[in-house]
């Protein structure tokens, strides 16, 4: 891929993602967002079943695997159309992907340096801390430069 044009995907990913990052949703309710919607509309889990076609049982099923966290994206897709919902799905990094990427290429250019800087210091050759740190930085950025599938 062209590095302007993954420049510019990192880009507009991060602006996206920053608008959801500051968004603060609210944690699912307890038993889930399927029983805590059907719940307050007043809608058992009878009438949910008879819109999907499915035994009040299954609803259960699933409204338990929901609150539980093992259910499906089909199966919550399913359940928020007879609600008459959205379902909204993404991942969410805890900080920009250009600082994910910029503290991996510190961890690999770490573990690239750790055995020269082991290998130095037993022959009492070890680099002032500056230098040594100035030295991770250049290939950080070395990496950072490069193909990204080297970070990984």
């Amino acid at each position: 891929m062209n590095k302007k044009f993954a420049n510019l995907q990192l880009y507009q990913m991060d602006l996206a993602l920053t608008k959801l990052r500051d968004a603060r949703l609210p944690s699912p309710p307890n038993n889930g967002w399927v029983k805590a919607i059907r719940e307050s509309l007043g809608m058992s889990a009878s009438a949910l079943a008879r819109k999907l076609g499915v035994t009040p049982a299954s609803i259960s099923k699933l409204e338990k695997a929901e609150a539980d966290e093992r259910t499906t994206l089909a199966s919550l897709r399913k359940l928020a159309n007879a609600l008459d919902c959205e379902l909204q799905y993404a991942l969410v990094p805890r900080k920009s992907l250009e600082k994910i990427l910029e503290d991996r290429a510190i961890t690999v250019a770490r573990e690239r340096l750790r055995p020269i800087s082991h290998s130095m210091s037993l022959e009492d050759q070890s680099v002032e801390k500056f230098a040594s740190e100035k030295q991770l930085q250049l290939l950080a950025k070395e990496i950072l430069d490069g193909p990204r599938r080297n970070l990984w």
